[in-house]
């Protein structure tokens, strides 16, 4: 899977913000674009890769099916209308948004369904989102660790979900870190100012290089020009064994995304 390691998220971003966002993390140099069904933002982040001119090879572009749409009749055509929205024949990466709220919908019949979506062409490649250590565990069993091409979590330093990226890496599934700056968090944060003085740059991109070289890609979202291409930047920031250990041990187990339909959280992830 060729999912470049920094994403630019649209959660929470809508209309002409989402637009404007889109349009100028394009001309920066994003090449990976991240939306969902539930963010009601997919009409405008396709109006702005379209508006963009840039050939469509050269995107990644995610969606995420939502509670909703997760049994074997809904799936595919909520897709499709996802399709229609973005003003795509085909998105890379489909995933599983959140699990089905009191496993209402078997994740058997789910995952089926989009193995189904993937089949028919509408999706390049399908994964997870939101999912525990045990569910992730369920889902490489029903499909195999090799059809899921990658895991969707909350993960940043104070929230590392260390329980479900050891399984996906252990089985070779790439790992995408969403909210990794934690609502803007990690710029209050002393040890990552710290590290930001010693490297010449700002705590974001600490944070952001902290995942990074961990393996994982990242989603980050903004409405600022600066902060967009600062992000995307991030990769140039080398930090050390002994820097990582310290934002490593700002885990605190700190969710900030946790709405009431969510499964059971592992109790240390």
């Amino acid at each position: 899977m060729n999912m470049p390691a920094i994403g630019l998220g649209t959660f929470r971003l809508q209309g002409q913000t989402v637009i404007d966002s889109v349009r100028t993390g394009l001309e920066l140099g994003y090449r990976h674009i991240d939306t969902a069904q539930i963010y009601g933002n997919e009409a405008e982040v396709g109006q702005a890769i379209a508006d963009s001119g840039l050939d469509r090879g050269s995107l990644f572009v995610t969606t995420k099916i939502w509670t909703e749409n997760l049994s074997a009749v809904a799936l595919a055509p909520s897709l499709e209308a996802s399709l229609a929205r973005l003003q795509l024949d085909q998105v890379d990466l489909t995933l599983i948004h959140w699990p089905s709220p009191g496993d209402a919908i078997p994740l058997a019949e789910s995952l089926t369904a989009l193995a189904e979506a993937k089949a028919r062409g509408l999706t390049r490649h399908i994964g997870v989102s939101n999912f525990t250590l045990a569910q992730l565990q369920q889902a490489i069993d029903l499909v195999g660790a090799d059809r899921i091409a990658s895991v969707q979590i909350e993960m940043h330093p104070f929230l590392q979900n260390r329980r479900v990226a050891r399984l996906a890496g252990e089985n070779g599934i790439p790992v995408t870190a969403y909210m990794p700056l934690a609502y803007g968090k990690v710029m209050h944060d002393p040890v990552l100012q710290r590290l930001a003085v010693q490297h010449d740059t700002s705590p974001a991109q600490v944070a952001l290089s902290w995942l990074l070289q961990q393996g994982f890609a990242v989603i980050p979202s903004s409405t600022r020009r600066e902060h967009l291409q600062a992000n995307l930047q991030a990769a140039r920031v080398r930090l050390s064994a002994a820097d990582s250990a310290a934002i490593a041990a700002l885990e605190r187990g700190e969710r900030l995304v946790n709405p009431d339909f969510a499964p059971q959280w592992d109790p240390d992830a």
